[in-house]
């Protein structure tokens, strides 16, 4: 593993573990607290990372990055469901 991968890896598990208690919180109150939009973009862009990391041959860059984006789809999935609906 190169000094890379592990700084990467390690940057992406931080993110990662500074989301699950978002997420948490999220289904235990049953509240999206993020834009769907905004964790949707960031889904999509950590996915994409994921899948360049892996390439390079960057495995737990890739990994890490990929948790953090199922996180932050959890959030997406969070704020579509939980939204409340907009009153006329």
């Amino acid at each position: 593993m190169i000094w890379q991968d592990a700084v990467i890896a390690g940057a992406n598990a931080l993110f990662g573990y500074s989301l699950v208690y978002q997420v948490w919180l999220g289904f235990r109150h049953k509240r999206g607290n993020f834009a769907p939009q905004a964790s949707l973009l960031t889904t999509v862009g950590l996915c994409a990372l994921a899948i360049a990391y892996f390439t390079l041959g960057l495995l737990a860059s890739a990994a890490a990055t990929a948790v953090t984006g199922t996180l932050w789809l959890l959030l997406f999935v969070q704020g579509v469901r939980y939204r409340e609906p907009k009153k006329a």
